[in-house]
Order: structure tokens, then C-alpha cells, then sequence
């Protein structure tokens, strides 16, 4: 097998997720490649596009989900993502089962069984019937989730709606209304409103995911993650089992080795840039797809900087790469774009830095690049 270096696959990485070099592809097309782009809050989601994308404004991404071209809704590990429509019924049914597991956690299973003396004889509420009843009170239509939480909770006295309405979210598919999906709209949540995806789309989720789909998305993967081990696309997708579907693709697979020797798995046409290739300087949104892709994530963040990317709470902080790795965070208030290196840059590259943050700033509405007090080294 071919070894690789950890330089190589950082710079295959950055590659296949437009890092190394802009790209002219449209929108549409860049989020078809990287599969889905984290989107616990709406504007992350444009950020992670303009350092791809050469030229890239806010209306692009605003026309495609207005257009219902583009989706927000929960996919990948559980979590809030946008996918492309087509996208987005393909894979949904084939990570059902990582968004039931999800909902069938004691959080919202605690919720869901009796909770006061009018209903403790009984055994509560099961999960077929409240999406049943989610599915009814929505009845194909926009509804806030505050109020399909209020409905749920007056039909169901004793438990939180919050955590009901949440737990149909996650069972069947519900996506969100552009207002809340699109650019301005952070910090929001409570102004969500929720419709069932067939309805918003004119067209029903593919069949439940198999095999082949399971084989499919593991190309897509490879696409935009890859060179990549098994457990990388777990961690990625929240999908288990899946060194069975990867023993059966067979020769449209080669197999290479990372640093240590781990056995990892590519597409057998795929190109790997020179690892020497120069890295730009990049800032990259929080939450970026480049930082949750793997498993082990050192082709990209050293360990020892990880709690500082993400300090608990399931946070994942704004980050800005130099060559081609995480060195720093970065942070927006009141105008004003911090830039904030874990150690002392080198002057070119503190230079570069500053540069690519400068031309950030009228997209995210900044007015000054500011750096903490490190020094820069020679």
C-alpha cells in the first residue's frame, strides 16, 4: 500500500474542500460535493462558502433555499445541516436510523413516558404515535416549532413540548422555512418554523437507505474527506458497520496507509495534490465541515489545540488555517474581527492572515481587523 504523510493528506483534504484554491463552481455545485455544510446557525453556513467559492455573495445561498434548491434540516449525526434538495431526500432515509437512535436517548424517552397523575397509569406516549400526531397538527403545512410545541404540550399534559416537537423533528423529515435558514436570522431558534419535506419539496424521500445507498455516500465522502478510514466516515455520517459495506466495493477502492500505519481507503481515480503544494491563508466558519469530517482530525488540528477549537457544549469555534493547518480562532463583535493565533505567527504568515481577513470583512459586515497581542516570529 501506499503510505501517506500527514502533509499529504492535509493537502488532499484542502483539495477536495476547495481550501487549497477557490473554486469557479456554483454554489449548488460545492455543496453537492461536500455533501451537506454544518448549519447549527445560519450564517456559518455562507462563511464556509465564501472561502471556497471566488466571488461568492450572500444572495447566492439565499436564492437556493428560497428556491427550495437547498435545505436546512437535521442529517448528518443528528444535527442541523445544508444539503442540496436532491441531496437531501437521497441520504435523509439512510441516516434515519442515527436521528432515531438520537431520539430514542433518555432525554427525550423521559420526556415521552407518564409524567402526572392524570396519565401515570399509563405507559406514555410511544414514538409511532406523536410523529403520527406531529405529522397531523402540521398537516402538510409551515408551522412555527414553538407552536407545534404548544399543541403538543396541550394534547399532552405533564410533558415539555419543546422536547416533543424536537423529537418529531428528528423522526421524519421536517425542513426549515427560508426566513430562519438564511443569512440574518442568528441566534433565532425560537422563530423556526418547520415543514414536512415532501410537501415543501413536491416530492417524497427515496426508499429506505441500503446497501448501494450506504456505498454511494461513502464515494461522496471519499470525494470531499478522503483519503479516509472507516471510522472517519462513522464519526462523519454517526453510521456504524460500515467496514461491511466498504469490504464489498472492492476495486473501485485503493487502499493506502496514514501515519502510524492506519489503514485508510480512497477512490481508485482519485488525484492527491503534491503534498508541498502552498496552503492560503483561510478563515473558516464555526462548525466547518473540514474540522467534523474525521475521526482523527491531526491531518488538519493538532491534539493539543482541539479543546481550544472546541471547548465543550458542543461548540466548535470559528477557526483560521496557515498553511493549510488550524493555528488560531477567530471571533466578530461589534464590527470589529479578532484574530486570535494559539502561538506566535511568523510575520508572512501573520501578514497573509490579516490580509485574507481584511477582505472578509464587508461580507460579514466588519468594519477592523484586530490581532491579539502575540508576537509575530521572524
Amino acid at each position: 500500500m501506499t503510505a501517506l504523510s500527514l502533509r499529504a493528506l492535509n493537502r488532499a483534504l484542502l483539495d477536495r474542500q476547495f481550501l487549497l484554491a477557490r473554486t469557479d463552481r456554483t454554489p449548488l455545485e460545492v455543496i453537492g460535493r461536500l455533501v451537506a455544510l454544518q448549519a447549527q446557525e445560519p450564517n456559518w453556513p455562507y462563511v464556509g462558502l465564501w472561502s471556497r467559492i471566488n466571488g461568492f455573495t450572500r444572495a447566492e445561498l439565499t436564492a437556493l433555499v428560497e428556491d427550495r434548491e437547498v435545505v436546512r434540516s437535521a442529517l448528518l449525526r443528528s444535527t442541523q445541516h445544508l444539503t442540496t434538495a436532491d441531496d437531501f431526500l437521497r441520504t435523509r432515509p439512510l441516516l434515519q436510523p442515527v436521528l432515531d437512535r438520537t431520539a430514542g436517548s433518555s432525554y427525550f424517552t423521559r420526556n415521552r413516558a407518564a409524567r402526572n397523575s392524570a396519565t401515570a397509569h399509563g405507559t406514555g406516549l410511544d414514538a409511532a404515535s406523536l410523529v403520527a400526531e406531529g405529522l397531523a397538527l402540521l398537516g402538510g403545512r409551515t408551522l412555527p416549532r414553538r407552536e407545534l410545541a404548544r399543541r403538543l404540550a396541550e394534547r399532552h399534559p405533564g410533558h415539555d413540548g419543546r422536547i416533543l416537537a424536537g423529537e418529531v423533528e428528528l423522526r421524519t423529515p421536517l425542513v426549515h422555512d427560508p426566513a430562519t435558514a438564511s443569512w440574518g436570522s442568528w441566534g433565532n431558534r425560537s422563530a423556526i418554523s418547520v415543514t414536512p419535506a415532501e410537501a415543501w419539496l413536491g416530492r417524497p424521500a427515496a426508499a429506505t437507505g441500503d446497501g448501494e445507498a450506504a456505498k454511494e455516500l461513502i464515494r461522496r465522502y471519499l470525494a470531499a474527506f478522503g483519503p479516509a478510514g472507516v471510522k472517519d466516515v462513522q464519526a462523519w455520517s454517526g453510521l456504524t458497520r460500515l467496514g461491511e459495506v466498504v469490504a464489498t466495493m472492492g476495486a473501485e477502492l485503493r487502499r493506502c496507509s496514514g501515519p502510524g500505519g492506519a489503514e485508510l481507503f480512497d477512490l481508485a481515480d482519485a488525484e492527491l495534490p503534491d503534498p508541498e503544494t502552498p496552503a492560503p491563508a483561510r478563515l473558516l466558519p464555526a462548525f466547518d465541515n473540514v474540522l467534523l469530517g474525521h475521526a482523527d482530525r491531526t491531518r488538519i488540528i493538532d491534539d493539543e489545540d482541539r479543546p481550544r477549537v472546541m471547548p465543550g457544549s458542543a461548540r466548535v469555534l470559528p477557526t483560521f488555517l496557515v498553511d493549510g493547518r488550524v493555528r488560531g480562532t477567530w471571533s466578530l463583535a461589534a464590527g470589529t474581527l479578532r484574530l486570535t493565533p494559539f502561538r506566535p505567527l511568523r510575520a508572512a504568515d501573520r501578514a497573509a492572515l490579516e490580509e485574507e481577513a481584511h477582505r472578509m470583512l464587508p461580507f460579514v459586515g466588519g468594519t477592523a481587523v484586530t490581532h491579539d497581542d502575540r508576537p509575530a516570529t521572524t
